[in-house]
């Protein structure tokens, strides 16, 4: 069974030693993601925008992948603070509303300061 690793270019992959996704048969498996615009290394102040930005790359990263949200099977989200979770919940259930994967939320402290969530992913290709 064949593997591949995918990168989104951010530097945080390159100094950690890890793969933005990892593709293994019809799995694929993709690493916290935060709202960072991984080409610019920027992050954008607010929560709605952290989140568009981490399922622009989540989205990139399945299409490189051969997958899609539709395949998504489970997500965790981390957010870094209680008082976001409201707003976090219906922003991410834009994305999620009709495919409904198998979530879960938590509340920790990030690696950094600015950031406000982190998403983490599973996608099971459909045959």
């Amino acid at each position: 069974m064949s593997r591949t690793l995918i990168s989104s270019g951010s530097t945080f992959e390159k100094t950690a030693g890890y793969s933005r996704a990892v593709v293994q048969g019809a799995w694929c498996f993709v690493s916290g993601t935060t709202g960072y615009d991984y080409r610019s290394m920027q992050i954008p102040t607010g929560l709605e925008d952290q989140i568009a930005n981490c399922f622009k790359t989540i989205g990139a990263v399945l299409d490189e992948a051969g997958f899609s949200l539709d395949d998504v099977v489970r997500v965790t989200y981390i957010v870094s603070d209680r008082g976001l979770v409201p707003r976090a919940l219906a922003c991410v259930g834009s994305y999620f509303r009709d495919i409904r994967p198998a979530a879960t939320m938590m509340i920790a402290g990030l690696i950094e300061e600015e950031m406000k969530i982190e998403i983490e992913l599973t996608a099971l290709r459909q045959s």
